[in-house]
């Protein structure tokens, strides 16, 4: 038997989210896909809805979707005989169904139909996100619906070792970490820039700039931080961001201060991370917390509940702060402290990027490499022939 080489990986990737959407799956999506060009791989791009035709160099095969409930910004798709025979055509020796819910299932059909190898990966707690879209009595049929797809997968991964731990309780089957790094490049202080700082605030940079980056959704909680405008005079919040929850806060926000940046992506969303003064993270819900890993290796102090990886990364009180979820006077607290000793910052943050700086996605990518060709190497022999 002849051993795979990472460059002779052809690797079919299927998510229902992808560009010019932008949130962490597609983040760490596009991520993947830089990696496997630079070993030298193959790939396939599939995601329901209207996409580039191509992503660095890889051919991304879009169909015509219609909005999932939950998040209109998520298309879902019946897969056809077009999508299998371009899968087919391919000929992948592995298929990687990031984050499946409503079209997946199909895709495992298909990997079972051409004998591949199948790996799962799970970034978005849906089961928890449905309480805050009133749907919390789906809440356990999501779990079985989870687990029954997962449990089809010859490998699994989740993002944190926190949710690798719940969804082994949740008898899901035996999960493997997929850890999240951050570019120590690209989200650096040396992006800080005033004509930035400057627009986050709507021309008061001399204000305390507390900063959230992520997706504008109602499992992120935005809305609490309100609360510490309110308490504490001269800050300023800048949401870096978009989604279906922000009409709803323009609404809370609209006698604050406050300032809706929409997204940002290169360099000016590393000049938003750099020029501002506090990452303030209210997240009800998270299999990581990307943002937060990105906030800190822009040297900001994090103050942060305690969600997803985040105890992974930070040292509570020495580089950042952690609350429970929805303790808002804690979470004001921590805030306070930041304002009203602004020497604190300095330290804080340096230690913050200290802690992630050494968290390089080429690393993390390689064990992905690695977990990939060990699942090829494992599948039954008639593939492998």
């Amino acid at each position: 038997m002849t051993t795979l080489e990472p460059r002779d990986l052809r690797v079919v990737l299927f998510s229902e989210t992808f560009l010019p959407k932008l949130d962490g799956v597609v983040t760490i999506t596009c991520l993947l896909l830089d990696h496997l060009r630079k070993i030298g791989a193959q790939a396939l791009m599939i995601s329901p809805g209207e996409h580039p035709e191509s992503y660095n160099g890889y051919p991304v095969h879009s169909m015509p979707g219609v909005p999932m409930p939950m998040y209109p910004e998520i298309k879902v798709a019946r897969l056809g005989r077009r999508t299998f025979n371009a899968i087919e055509a391919f000929n992948p020796n592995l298929v990687h169904i990031i984050n499946p819910m409503l079209t997946g299932p199909r895709m495992i059909a298909f990997a079972r139909r051409l004998n591949r190898p199948l790996v799962m990966s799970f970034h978005t707690h849906v089961m928890y996100m449905a309480q805050f879209y009133k749907l919390g009595y789906l809440e356990k049929p999501l779990w079985a619906l989870h687990r029954y797809y997962y449990r089809k997968a010859h490998y699994r991964l989740a993002t944190s070792k926190r949710i690798v731990a719940e969804l082994e309780a949740h008898n899901f089957g035996p999960t493997g970490l997929w850890r999240r790094g951050v570019d120590a490049q690209v989200f650096a202080p040396g992006f800080r820039d005033e004509a930035m700082r400057s627009r986050l605030t709507d021309g008061h940079p001399e204000r305390t700039v507390l900063l959230f980056c992520g997706r504008v959704a109602a499992e992120k909680q935005i809305e609490q931080i309100a609360e510490v405008l309110k308490a504490i005079p001269n800050t300023h919040l800048a949401i870096v961001g978009d989604g279906p929850y922000r009409p709803a806060l323009e609404e809370i926000y609209k006698d604050l201060p406050a300032t809706f940046v929409g997204y940002l992506k290169g360099e000016e969303l590393s000049a938003a991370y750099a020029s501002s003064d506090i990452f303030v993270f209210p997240s009800a819900i998270e299999t990581f917390g990307l943002v937060v890993a990105e906030a800190m290796a822009a040297g900001l102090p994090v103050v942060s509940s305690r969600v997803g990886g985040v105890p992974e990364i930070i040292d509570h009180g020495t580089n950042g702060f952690i609350f429970e979820p929805n303790d808002i006077p804690t979470m004001i607290d921590y805030v306070r402290r930041l304002v009203d000793q602004p020497e604190m910052r300095p330290q804080i943050g340096e230690a913050a990027r200290e802690a992630v700086k050494n968290l390089t996605w080429d690393a993390i990518m390689d064990e992905l490499i690695a977990d990939y060709l060990r699942v090829i190497a494992s599948y039954p022999q008639p593939y492998r022939r």
